[in-house]
């Protein structure tokens, strides 16, 4: 399964667009839409370059919940929800999330809102973000 246009614009809505780096609040150099990877203070890119760094970006999180497919038979919205989740929290936390394919869906949906502190304090934008990917996970958005 592939993430769809709903759940990259979940993902967009979030991160925000920044075409020059900039340290994250957990402290790691950032740009365009969550990037990562190879940046270093001073980088600058253009929209596109965002957007194929997002696609990229993305993969490893599908590949990450789509592992769990046969398990739990996603539909495209909780699909698109993990894939968020996932992309933002880190595959590991996506196994605590799921308890290694233990917990039900109900309980993942539920659980969902817990993962909202960075630096072990609650941060209003992660709150938000945890709130709208439960309910994109849940149907309602």
């Amino acid at each position: 399964m592939k993430i769809s246009d709903k759940g990259i614009k979940l993902i967009k809505e979030f991160e925000g667009l920044r075409l020059e780096a900039y340290k994250c609040p957990a402290g790691v150099w950032t740009i365009g839409y969550g990037h990562t990877r190879g940046v270093m203070e001073g980088d600058k890119i253009t929209g596109t370059e965002a957007d194929s760094f997002l696609r990229s970006d993305v993969a490893s999180s599908e590949r990450t919940v789509s592992a769990y497919e046969g398990l739990y038979h996603f539909n495209q919205d909780q699909f698109d929800a993990l894939t968020s989740f996932t992309f933002n929290c880190g595959s590991g936390n996506f196994r605590k999330l799921i308890d290694n394919g233990r917990r039900d869906l109900k309980t993942i949906g539920d659980k969902i809102l817990l993962y909202n502190k960075a630096g072990g304090k609650t941060l209003p934008g992660l709150d938000r973000r945890r709130k709208a990917e439960r309910d994109l996970f849940l149907g309602r958005r």
